[in-house]
């Protein structure tokens, strides 16, 4: 019996529609709502949640313990060259110039601005490397700021996907489908756990923009897709008004907006009384939680208080509003106001040319703060319950795209392998997992794909990736799709 029906068949045993709607003291428009905003009524938990038959529940709570409380997520969009930060590859200096062998290409699938090539010529990375830490990882002279938290962290070297261009990438890492459409990852998460602070969203989007010429973001990388309204990511933006049409327009005082929702909520009831639409009551969440946010918001998003030492340790981009270093601190914030998901995008790591000159400014812009933010979280005490997460879309290819000379040399995208990092919660210290051949091209051991990782991370914050599922047009859904399994390894 599905849901509706379901609901249909509750009301009319108890009562006519309108009598039950009209003899309680809320109606089951506002009684939704309050299930929102934490009521105990189990129908109307069912009603806000949009759970439908099929669905995992209890929703709002993990299926297990959770390692993690939330997470960051720095999420590096164009796809950085792990051959110049993090997975360093003698063998690309002793073979300079030379063609990629085939018997390492194996004919796999190139985009079309280097299928035409002649030739592959091996490029070394212009950058070096050098030990750091306990266990004496490489890491690129690019990243001096990462270099000195790689106690803290854990490198997966063996990422894979299976995206080649950056739109459907970026696309399957946010959402788990490399097309349009599927409920953003921090979505699932609100949807699955709900909200620790009922004043904010559970879900905030943080963009910052790096070198001209970014692949560009869309909203469907936040989007809360098939899933009630309720869980959209929404994106806080720099300078006065932090979010759209929150602030009340001339001449409205908070009384006013006050009485307006009040006026609304009646209006909702009655439309809700007719058509039992659960989306009537999760777009008056939304207005109430906008009126929340009036106080909650300013308040956080400022950063004038902020101690000259946390400058200091962010870096002085930090203080300029719309940076990543800036974002990185709004990040923490966030977190600190029980945010269950932040998304910082950064933009303009998409380098096919040209590369070594820009992939130093980008990690200029990024090694500061990221470092930065582990080590606040850590002095905070809040670094073992929060997740960090650093990494793009995809890696670059050994081989030159373009000509190859001493000082230059673009990268093409490379879908076989890439490296991110992960610190905090439940994850390894000092700790590499995974490992690429020696041109850095294919993955030799321990491969991790996308789906996986979206499951460890899942597991990390008390989830169970195989049982968050939404019923839709007659399908389970669920953000690993039918793949994915835990990392276990790379786990305390």
């Amino acid at each position: 019996m599905s849901f509706y029906r379901e609901l249909e068949n509750h009301v009319h045993e108890q009562l006519s529609r309108r009598n039950f709607l009209s003899k309680t003291s809320l109606g089951l428009g506002a009684a939704a709502m309050a299930s929102l905003l934490n009521a105990d009524d189990s129908m109307a938990k069912k009603i806000a949640s949009g759970t439908p038959e099929g669905a995992s529940l209890p929703l709002g709570k993990p299926h297990f313990a959770p390692k993690a409380k939330r997470i960051i997520y720095l999420f590096q969009s164009g796809a950085p060259s792990q051959l110049e930060l993090f997975d360093y590859k003698p063998k690309l200096e002793q073979m300079w110039g030379q063609d990629l062998p085939e018997s390492v290409r194996k004919g796999q699938r190139l985009t079309g601005m280097t299928a035409g090539q002649s030739s592959f010529p091996l490029a070394a990375s212009k950058y070096k490397f050098a030990k750091y830490g306990a266990n004496d990882m490489m890491i690129s002279e690019l990243m001096p700021y990462t270099s000195s938290i790689v106690d803290d962290v854990t490198f997966i070297r063996s990422m894979h996907t299976e995206a080649i261009n950056h739109d459907p990438a970026v696309t399957f890492f946010q959402t788990g489908s490399q097309q349009g459409g599927r409920p953003s990852w921090g979505s699932w998460i609100s949807y699955g756990l709900g909200s620790d602070n009922q004043n904010m969203p559970s879900f905030v989007v943080l963009l910052s923009k790096g070198r001209a010429g970014d692949q560009p973001l869309y909203a469907k990388l936040w989007s809360n897709g098939f899933l009630p309204s309720v869980h959209q990511g929404v994106v806080f933006r720099s300078g006065p008004d932090p979010v759209f049409y929150l602030n009340n327009p001339e001449g409205i005082d908070k009384t006013s907006r006050r009485r307006m929702l009040n006026s609304l909520v009646k209006l909702q009831q009655a439309q809700f009384e007719k058509i039992l639409d659960p989306e009537v009551n999760y777009r008056m969440a939304q207005y109430e939680m906008a009126y929340r946010m009036q106080t909650a918001v300013p308040e956080t998003m400022d950063i004038s208080k902020e101690p000259d030492y946390i400058f200091d340790l962010y870096g002085e981009e930090s203080r300029k509003p719309g940076t990543f270093a800036a974002n990185c601190l709004l990040a923490r914030k966030l977190i600190e106001k029980d945010v269950k998901f932040v998304q910082l995008y950064h933009q303009g790591w998409d380098q096919h040319g040209n590369l070594p000159n820009d992939i130093k400014t980008m990690a200029k812009s990024v090694d500061q703060a990221s470092a930065a933010l582990i080590k606040d979280l850590k002095q905070r005490g809040l670094l073992d319950e929060t997740l960090v997460v650093w990494g793009g879309e995809f890696g670059r290819g050994a081989y030159s795209q373009g000509k190859l000379t001493k000082d230059n040399y673009g990268r093409d995208h490379h879908p076989r392998s890439f490296t991110i990092w992960m610190a905090g919660a439940g994850v390894k210290k000092g700790f590499v997992f995974g490992e690429t051949d020696e041109f850095g091209y294919n993955v030799v051991k321990d491969p991790v794909h996308v789906h996986d990782f979206q499951a460890t991370v899942m597991h990390l914050l008390g989830l169970d990736h195989e049982q968050l599922i939404f019923k839709h047009q007659g399908r389970r859904y669920r953000l690993t799709d039918v793949h994915g399994k835990v990392v276990k390894p790379i786990l305390t």
